[in-house]
């Protein structure tokens, strides 16, 4: 079992031609249950600053306007990921294992990106010799 986890949240986009990454927050778990919060909270604060429910004091009058049938609906995914217990078990299972956990969702301009990883299978990793690709060609040059 692994006892810490490293938790981000990112939203990505292109400007100036380039993918561009924003970080959106990042929380170092003690505990897994804390880190299965913190995702799905992150994932809720996602979706309500895309989909704020109308009517919320802070939501000017005629601030909201409908999304199009054709539009990716973010935050609807971002909320039945929170509220499906069998994805939420596969995570917990996943981070337990040491293995990385990506969850992404994106629209037409955006992809927000949840990672969470085992701090202790960070460490592990770091701690391996590093495999040679035998296929790995260097590039001699003479300089005279």
């Amino acid at each position: 079992m692994h006892d810490e986890f490293l938790c981000h949240v990112t939203a990505y986009g292109i400007c100036g031609g380039r993918r561009v990454g924003v970080p959106l927050g990042t929380y170092r778990a003690p505990t897994l249950p804390l880190a299965l919060w913190w995702l799905r909270d992150r994932a809720t604060w996602i979706a309500e600053r895309l989909d704020p429910s109308p009517g919320l004091s802070y939501v000017p009058e005629r601030a909201l306007t409908p999304m199009g049938v054709d539009t990716p609906d973010v935050p609807g995914q971002l909320r039945a990921w929170c509220a499906d217990p069998e994805q939420q078990e596969q995570v917990a299972e996943d981070l337990a294992s040491g293995r990385l956990v990506r969850i992404a969702t994106r629209d037409e301009t955006t992809e927000y990106e949840l990672l969470a990883e085992s701090v202790d299978a960070l460490r592990m990793a770091r701690t391996q010799p590093r495999r040679r690709d035998p296929w790995r060609r260097m590039t001699v040059t003479n300089s005279h």
